[in-house]
């Protein structure tokens, strides 16, 4: 009969794309086990040998830094209206005693930016507006690399280098002591990347808390191996700073422009670049005398199409233009971590896979209790590597749990579970959209500024949300 031919085909069908995917998933977690096993080695090995002999800095005890260490903090701009007027406020009320100047890159068509950016500058030299030469959006490197030449055209004019570039997204909410932090730091290393904490607003629990569990774990363990193995460490693009005579060195092998305005994911490539071989890039976890991380905050999409639009412009510059641009080392260090940061497409498209065997599971699961079909059992090959990745998947919703539980508190790490739900089907429907991004890119067009939109929260919610919704003496 046509139906048990169909059905036939679908039993068939479920078992081979669970052998494909059980595959896949017992090769992913071997990898993620062994890394876990390192991080837990280095963390014990701190903890037992250094910290017992060390009292913990805060960034209070710091050495006082330099009188000429000058901070310059890039802050590229395209419809920020809503929220660079309160982030330039904030930053420009907590840095007082701190030598700083921000640069806020503008276009000429969007005057509602122009004009948030002069009222919460009024009376300050501290910030400085510079227009892009076209209208936008054009790319966030290239408002970067606009960024630059005023700085240089500013370095001459008064005869005075800054040490280092900072750089934020309109939306940040900043450590009041992350410029004392970078300016101890910067002259030790090419690259320092501070952590970044998503928060999320109230009525998305589900969207934007997806990144508070991703982010807790990714700069709770992930970055802090890649800088104790040695390996280059990427920029997050925000929280940021480089090294300004590292970034001149770049600028002079690419014609002044040292934003990549070809790339997906510039601030990316731009750390790797710089940190690669002989360079260092640390990776700074300090905490202020309250117990509070040395960090940037930011609210992160709490929209679905928006969550999809940021995961694919990640996706298509890092795991698949990533391969292409950046390619490999001559370091078995370097190339697993890239391999790391590049299977997140491909590990998106084995979830595809997983997800459309179970709904198959599901349908001839049906058609046996109804007596319409009885399925062929499954082989005892499959179902060992089946136990196998369900006790990998265990530990790995388990060292979730605990990095969120660290940062955010013991309800978020229990919503972080079902979480893992939500963050992989957000990451199925961006792979999907970041194969088209990337074979754009190869048909030549473009890249362009692939905007989501943003919410920076008044000063009263900046104070209370900070004891609330982080544990404090946590991270």
């Amino acid at each position: 009969m046509p139906s048990e031919v169909i059905m036939s085909f679908m039993d068939f069908l479920q078992k081979e794309l669970l052998l494909f995917a059980s595959l896949c998933f017992l090769v992913g977690s071997a990898d993620d086990l062994l890394f876990d096993g390192l991080w837990i080695f280095h963390s014990l090995k701190r903890r037992l040998l250094v910290y017992t002999r060390y009292q913990r800095a805060t960034v209070e005890s710091l050495r006082p830094s330099p009188a000429e260490c000058r901070m310059a903090i890039f802050v590229p701009a395209w419809q920020e209206a809503p929220v660079i007027g309160a982030m330039l406020r904030r930053c420009l009320q907590q840095w007082a005693a701190t030598d700083y100047r921000i640069y806020v890159g503008c276009y000429p068509n969007d005057d509602e930016t122009v004009a948030a950016v002069a009222a919460a500058s009024a009376g300050s030299d501290r910030v400085r507006l510079v227009i892009c030469q076209r209208p936008g959006p054009t790319t966030k490197a290239d408002c970067l690399n606009h960024l630059w030449d005023a700085l240089c055209r500013d370095e001459m004019e008064e005869h005075s280098n800054y040490a280092a570039i900072i750089l934020h997204d309109a939306e940040d909410i900043v450590h009041p002591d992350a410029l004392r932090l970078f300016q101890h730091l910067i002259g030790r290393a090419a690259l320092v990347q501070l952590p970044v904490i998503p928060r999320r607003a109230k009525g998305s629990r589900w969207i934007a808390g997806h990144y508070c569990d991703e982010f807790a774990e990714l700069h709770g363990k992930q970055m802090v191996m890649r800088e104790a193995l040695g390996a280059s460490i990427p920029s997050a693009g925000v929280g940021c700073a480089f090294a300004r005579n590292a970034l001149r060195r770049l600028a002079v092998r690419t014609q002044g422009k040292p934003f990549d305005a070809n790339s997906l994911t510039e601030d990316y490539e731009l750390g790797l670049n710089l940190t690669s071989g002989r360079s260092r890039g640390i990776f700074a976890r300090l905490k202020d005398r309250h117990g509070q991380m040395v960090a940037t905050q930011e609210f992160f999409p709490d929209k679905l199409e928006d969550a999809i639009r940021q995961k694919s412009r990640w996706m298509a510059g890092i795991s698949l233009s990533g391969w292409d641009r950046l390619g490999w080392q001559n370091s078995w260090r370097e190339n697993w971590m890239r391999l790391r940061d590049r299977k997140a497409s491909f590990a998106a498209l084995v979830l595809t896979i997983a997800y459309l065997a179970f709904i198959l599971t599901g349908v001839i699961a049906i058609a046996d209790i109804g007596g319409f079909y009885h399925p062929q059992p499954i082989s005892e090959f499959l179902t060992m590597l089946l136990y196998l990745n369900a006790g990998f998947l265990t530990w790995r919703l388990l060292m979730k749990f605990y990095f969120v539980f660290a940062l955010y508190g013991l309800r978020e790490a229990f919503l972080s579970l079902p979480r893992t739900i939500v963050a992989n089907l957000i990451n199925i429907m961006a792979v999907w959209r970041a194969l088209g991004q990337y074979v754009d890119q190869l048909a030549g067009h473009p890249a362009h500024w692939d905007k989501t939109s943003h919410f920076y929260p008044d000063a009263h919610n900046i104070k209370q949300l900070r004891p609330q919704y982080l544990r404090d003496g946590k991270g």
